[in-house]
């Protein structure tokens, strides 16, 4: 598959199709590009555009025969008014410290992430990750990437969020949280920080990844609305 397009690179492939971790019985694969070179930051500006993720030094985005359920969407960040229920989780969270900080990865941080995906994708392929792994996820990126760490009064981290800074917002790369404080919906308290650093830099959009209609995994991202999802006419609102 080749682009025309200068901003863009010159070659992509496609991954081996395996089964989708979010709808039963349907395929997933995805194609990917590499992030390199001097120019990575405009070319994933213009990726992300066009609805692809990242990890690592790769850009991805699904392109699984038959189905097109995984929408990329992102936060209208200036149009964006915290609900009651949504009001309610950062009372909740009043006590809770963010810590902006290089992307570097740390133990503590680990020992949480392991936790968190023990808990939550005990099935899926982040289970085995070793520490080394961890790491190369944080900080092997070509853009520029912060971590955001959430500690509570005591100083415990309760959860953590790896953050890419675009050219038009924040994209949320990965979040993950204490399993034990569930109660107090740390992950959307986390979307919630993020909009607020988006507001305090000027940025227009926070992106989330993608949005599967019908998936209970997904359905958080539909409480921050106005949010916009990207098809084959560009991005609209959706509703």
């Amino acid at each position: 598959m080749t682009t025309q397009t200068a901003k863009l690179p010159r070659f992509f492939y496609r991954m081996p199709p395996r089964p989708c971790p979010y709808l039963g019985g349907r395929t997933e694969q995805n194609i990917f590009t590499e992030l390199a070179g001097p120019n990575t930051p405009h070319l994933y500006d213009a990726l992300t555009q066009a609805g692809f993720r990242r990890s690592h030094n790769v850009a991805y985005r699904p392109a699984c025969p038959g189905c097109q359920a995984c929408v990329p969407v992102r936060v209208v960040v200036d149009d964006f008014t915290p609900g009651k229920s949504l009001k309610r989780v950062l009372r909740r969270n009043t006590g809770v410290t963010e810590i902006v900080s290089p992307a570097r990865s740390t133990p503590e941080q680990f020992q949480l992430f392991t936790r968190y995906v023990a808990s939550r994708h005990g099935d899926g392929e982040m289970a085995g990750m070793s520490y080394m792994d961890y790491m190369a996820m944080v900080q092997d990126s070509p853009l520029k990437t912060f971590m955001t760490e959430y500690r509570l009064p005591d100083r415990r981290l309760a959860a953590a969020c790896l953050v890419d800074r675009l050219n038009d917002g924040l994209s949320a790369v990965y979040s993950f949280f204490d399993p034990d404080l569930a109660h107090q919906s740390l992950g959307t308290h986390i979307i919630m920080q993020l909009i607020d650093q988006c507001k305090r830099a000027g940025l227009p959009y926070l992106y989330l990844g993608y949005w599967i209609s019908g998936s209970r995994k997904m359905a958080y991202k539909s409480r921050f609305q106005p949010l916009e999802g990207l098809s084959q006419h560009g991005w609209s609102r959706l509703t």
